[in-house]
């Protein structure tokens, strides 16, 4: 199966989109077949207000109907408490919310970005797509995240070269209690690190200690800038530490 096949027998369909690389390029490709496709991003805490900057500029470029739906993820305990199999719960939560708002608006079949390069053993919200029935195009038809990327750049999308970014809930530590507070404050210190001119790096949260992890060929920019983020974050965290095995 490709794609156009796909979109041929699955001409009318829900897109959980995160304005991510692969979503964005389904939701190109659908329009492009002339698919009947709507977006919905679910908004919660547990995403940096890019990512929505990002699923907005996209939808507007390819004038694609886009839904936005707000989820209070943090009045799940079962999420807070941060376990090794938080994903599923937190998945379970944002694709029921996909499913609900799609299904009152006509859609019934709910596609995802998940791709070949995916690994299913290793992806906690798997289990959710399955238990849902979400179906993934990408994978489906053997699509490989170089590939998206390749082909993205040819359809000239600005996503094309986006780093891989995963929710901020990842960058605390499993088991301890997830609140808004230490969100905010992952999401403001990773704000400086980009506004600083770092790309594909973490500021992960382990007690009320920060912990950059950087490619190997940011390191000499971060000696440069080390100044600049001790000052902007040393009144956030009791210390601020460099993760010397490189990400």
């Amino acid at each position: 199966m490709n794609l156009n096949d796909f979109f041929l027998k699955y001409n009318k369909v829900a897109l959980a989109f995160s304005g991510g690389v692969d979503s964005a390029y389904l939701l190109y490709y659908a329009k492009k077949c002339g698919a009947d496709i709507k977006a919905y991003y679910v908004k919660s805490d547990f995403q940096p207000e890019f990512e929505l900057n990002d699923a907005k500029k996209l939808a507007n470029e390819l004038n694609a109907d886009l839904s936005i739906i707000n989820l209070d993820v943090l009045k799940h305990d079962d999420i807070c408490k941060n376990p090794k199999n938080r994903c599923y719960y937190c998945k379970k939560q944002i694709f029921n919310a996909i499913v609900k708002s799609a299904l009152d608006d006509g859609y019934n079949v709910i596609i995802d970005g998940t791709n070949a390069s995916d690994d299913a053993e290793e992806r906690a919200g798997m289990k959710v797509l399955k238990e849902l029935d979400v179906l993934s195009p990408l994978r489906l038809c053997s699509l490989t995240k170089e590939q998206i990327r390749e082909k993205s750049k040819e359809a000239n999308l600005f996503t094309f070269d986006k780093p891989a970014y995963s929710c901020l809930a990842t960058r605390i530590k499993t088991g301890e209690y997830i609140t808004k507070d230490k969100l905010k404050t992952t999401e403001y210190a990773e704000s400086v690190l980009f506004d600083l001119g770092f790309t594909d790096f973490r500021v992960r949260m382990f007690e009320n200690n920060a912990k950059i992890q950087l490619k190997e060929n940011q390191l000499a920019l971060f000696t440069y800038k080390r100044a600049e983020i001790l000052e902007k974050l040393k009144n956030l965290y009791d210390n601020v530490l460099l993760d010397l095995e490189v990400r």
